[in-house]
């Protein structure tokens, strides 16, 4: 559902900057000869679309100029299709993008130990300025994550030794 600009105009101050030759902040601006030319400007060349640009289903196109280093792919880049069909006022689109985000981050670890570099997540995480700076809270992290393992191992280890009884059973 797209509303024109007119649409709008029951909006206080809808429209405010339209006029170029109105420039709200005149009497801020340094007094020189070209005091009454405004904002007048040409609008920049639209930059080609070489890869799939997501936007908001707000706006009617891209923007004169965007960013391409990261073009949607694997499972995040069709969380983020699927985040661009709703409003940014949605929290569908918000947490469908933190979650591609997320996946995204694995399928970057993933990429790298494709191409044979695995990552140093101890360094990566800061592990070094926290070990310098922060002993007591770098060793309680390290206990928690021991413990969080040693209940998933235990589960784990659990559920296996109920298949096997199950399976004797039999």
């Amino acid at each position: 559902m797209k509303k024109l600009a007119s649409d709008f105009s029951h909006i206080n101050g809808w429209g405010v900057d339209a006029d170029p030759l109105d420039v709200p902040n005149y009497p801020m601006k340094h007094r020189t000869e070209n005091d009454n030319k405004g904002m007048v400007w040409e609008r920049p060349p639209q930059q080609p679309e070489l890869v799939e640009i997501l936007h908001s289903n707000e706006r009617p196109s891209v923007s004169a100029v965007f960013g391409t280093p990261n073009p949607p792919s694997g499972l995040s880049g069709q969380l983020r299709r699927f985040a661009f069909k709703y409003s940014e006022s949605e929290w569908t689109h918000w947490l469908s993008l933190l979650l591609a985000d997320r996946i995204n981050m694995i399928e970057g670890i993933r990429d790298d130990i494709k191409r044979g570099h695995f990552p140093d997540f101890f360094t990566e995480l800061g592990g070094h300025s926290e070990w310098k700076y922060n002993k007591i809270g770098f060793a309680k992290k390290v206990l928690t994550g021991i413990a969080v393992t040693g209940l998933l191992v235990l589960l784990i280890k659990g559920r296996d030794d109920d298949d096997s009884e199950n399976d004797s059973d039999d």
